[in-house]
């Protein structure tokens, strides 16, 4: 595989994309790795995270349209990289990082947002509810990533309830006693 790889370059750059940069190597848990790996990622970038009035802000739109652009990218990549022996190997991580960013769409960047953010889409990529689970079933590198994304967009809309929740409550169904 590494021959064909410096062969190809083009072919090395969508093993890298689809690896999530390796992370998709991973012995152990690749898809929670790759996750984990797009949430520190997200944490440093230079995208502001939100709040509940900034759906329209610039940053949210910018973050909005990379998270687009790195979807297409990861069906370049996925598709380059699957073949019919193995069409959706789980070294393909890219989707993991398309649907956790999305997933982190106009949260706040804290870290126990971000937490939840992770939780909330590792709990939907693996319970995969209607009409995820279907749609890996689409062909190629369409479908391993469109399940991914839609799980992150549930996982938005439910860390974004979570978020209007928590700030729509008064402050006294937080305290702890004691503290």
């Amino acid at each position: 595989m590494i021959r064909r790889l410096k062969r190809d370059p083009i072919r090395a750059l969508a093993w890298v994309i689809a690896t999530g940069f390796g992370t998709g190597l991973s012995p152990v848990a690749p898809g929670t790795v790759g996750s984990l790996a797009a949430v520190v990622m997200f944490y440093l970038s230079p995208f502001y995270g939100g709040r509940p009035t900034s759906l329209y802000s610039p940053f949210s739109i910018i973050l909005g349209l990379v998270v687009l652009a790195t979807f297409f990218v990861g069906i370049w990549a996925a598709n380059t990289i699957s073949s019919q022996e193995e069409p959706d190997p789980g070294y393909i991580v890219w989707d993991e990082f398309v649907g956790m960013w999305t997933t982190c769409l106009f949260l706040p960047k804290d870290l126990l947002w971000l937490a939840t953010a992770f939780l909330v889409f590792r709990t939907l990529d693996v319970v995969k509810p209607f009409p995820i689970r279907r749609l890996e079933r689409l062909h190629g590198g369409l479908g391993i990533m469109a399940d991914d994304l839609l799980a992150g967009i549930y996982g938005v809309a439910l860390c974004y309830g979570f978020l209007w929740l928590h700030r729509s409550l008064p402050a006294e169904v937080f305290k702890t006693g004691g503290y």
